[in-house]
């Protein structure tokens, strides 16, 4: 009995030694990825702003399509020549820093032969409609300057894109270019900058802020490491001044 008595707290302490070495594992592993997550961002955060503030680039044409990817591309500062088609734009929900409203998205078909989104800027609910705003409806060949941004498929969140009912929450080129039947569609869109004659649509509202509180969650890992250690420690010697 007195063997089985002792064999018990001792099985107890291995268990909770296992349990504690695969909490510090585990918490350990989670530091270990927030801390690559923090360089992976910080190396985004740079090169987001030299892209942005670079000289721009031509629109990458037909051949350089299939290399557009986020990681290679987006929040390029590019430009592209040609002409607005007006009567195909269309209105994608927006909530910016001017409040709530659509952004209007107008394919330009460019002097090179292919067609491309553009995200013209940001209009108030008042201003939906076009003959709102006949001073922002460009109907010569014109230079579109902005940064380029990878498609948006599917929809917002909870909500997906209606092509039939014309209800629009992300900015989805291959949907919209199908249903305003645009071909030879590029398959990015480009953010305009700022107009200097201003009006509606309001470019150059693109955010190029992005979250960073990997460091806060990598901290906050390596404090529950520590406390899990410290517990550890403390139980395993509060067992071995008990035993003696």
């Amino acid at each position: 009995m007195t063997g089985t008595a002792t064999a018990r707290p001792r099985r107890g302490l291995i268990l909770l030694g296992i349990l504690a070495l695969a909490g510090v594992a585990l918490f350990t592993s989670l530091g270990v990825w927030q801390v690559e997550r923090l360089f992976w961002k910080l190396d985004l955060i740079q090169r987001v702003e030299e892209r942005a503030q670079a000289a721009p680039v031509s629109a990458p044409g037909p051949e350089d399509w299939p290399a557009v990817t986020a990681a290679s591309q987006e929040y390029r500062r590019v430009s592209v020549t040609g002409r607005f088609l007006n009567d195909r734009e269309t209105l994608v929900q927006a909530v910016t820093e001017r409040g709530g409203g659509f952004w209007v998205l107008t394919p330009l078909r460019t002097d090179r032969g292919f067609t491309v989104l553009v995200n013209r800027g940001f209009v108030p609910p008042d201003r939906r409609a076009p003959d709102s705003r006949t001073a922002g409806l460009v109907a010569s060949d014109t230079t579109v300057t902005g940064l380029l941004r990878v498609t948006e498929p599917g929809g917002g969140f909870l909500r997906s894109n209606d092509p039939a009912g014309e209800r629009w929450y992300s900015r989805d080129v291959a949907a919209i270019a199908a249903a305003r039947g645009v071909t030879e569609a590029a398959p990015y869109f480009i953010d305009a900058e700022a107009s200097p004659e201003g009006g509606y649509p309001v470019g150059g509202l693109t955010v190029l802020k992005f979250r960073n509180n990997h460091l806060v969650y990598a901290l906050t890992w390596v404090a529950l490491d520590l406390m899990l250690i410290a517990a550890a420690i403390y139980v395993a010697r509060s067992e071995w001044k008990r035993r003696r």
